[in-house]
């Protein structure tokens, strides 16, 4: 967004709109639903932990038998306020390796990598993440340490709140999206974020596992890298239900 903007629409009105709650008020109300947000991670991840314990122990046999030890890949991430924890996720690629020609992602990036980061399982570690009070079921994704110079104030602003498992950004395209949008839908989650927005996300994001939409940038196995990025939205950032998702 443009200093001096319209903020985005937010349900399909203007931010304008004179039926819309005055900003103080949305804010309080986010302040109090962000109490109760840490009750329903809590329990959605505990809840989930019991319900895919079948899957994370296959997935897990899956993994080191394909790929061998260490089954989980763990790496320093920022979280909530720029603080650093470290997130874990199943592992999906061999090691670095100059000898075997495995030193790119595309080169290190095996068969089973691929499913795993299709349908999402290697995510599910990360609910421990959660219960530690690192992350949240929904919230902006937790990308690299070494992007935090790279945001400007108003980008960093996705770092008010924990970081999620999935978020906005996620429904409306994943790694389709250029990294203006993403990090614009991530800020647009920050301001609206309610109990309401956040299973409409959740919703959606088991629509977009499914259809495996926005997986990864065509040509690529991940997603772009970060290189900084001019402020824009080209969209509602809040319409879940769109085309995108």
């Amino acid at each position: 967004m443009e200093p001096g903007s319209d903020p985005p629409a937010v349900g399909g009105r203007p931010a304008t709109d004179p039926a819309r709650p005055p900003a103080a008020v949305r804010r309080s109300a986010v302040r109090r639903y962000d109490a109760v947000k840490r009750v329903l991670d809590l329990t959605g991840a505990a809840v989930g932990l019991l319900v895919a314990a079948p899957v994370l122990a296959s997935v897990a046999l899956l993994v080191l038998i394909a790929l061998g030890r260490p089954v989980l890949f763990r790496q320093v991430r920022p979280g909530r306020d720029g603080e650093l924890f470290e997130m874990i996720k199943f592992r999906t690629m061999l090691p670095v390796d100059p000898g075997r020609h495995l030193v790119t992602d595309a080169e290190r990036m095996t068969r089973v990598g691929r499913w795993l980061r299709a349908t999402s399982l290697d995510e599910l570690p990360e609910l421990f993440n959660v219960l530690r009070g690192q992350m949240s079921l929904v919230g902006p994704r937790p990308y690299l340490v070494k992007y935090l110079d790279l945001y400007t104030p108003w980008q960093s602003r996705r770092h008010e709140v924990r970081p999620g498992i999935t978020g906005l950004a996620q429904v409306r395209g994943r790694n389709d999206l250029s990294w203006e949008d993403k990090l614009a839908y991530d800020v647009a989650y920050v301001d609206n974020r309610s109990l309401r927005l956040d299973l409409r996300i959740l919703t959606e994001t088991v629509r977009a596992v499914l259809r495996r939409d926005g997986i990864t940038v065509p040509g690529t196995v991940s997603a772009a890298e970060f290189t900084g990025a001019p402020v824009t939205i080209r969209a509602d950032p809040t319409a879940v239900g769109s085309d995108r998702s």
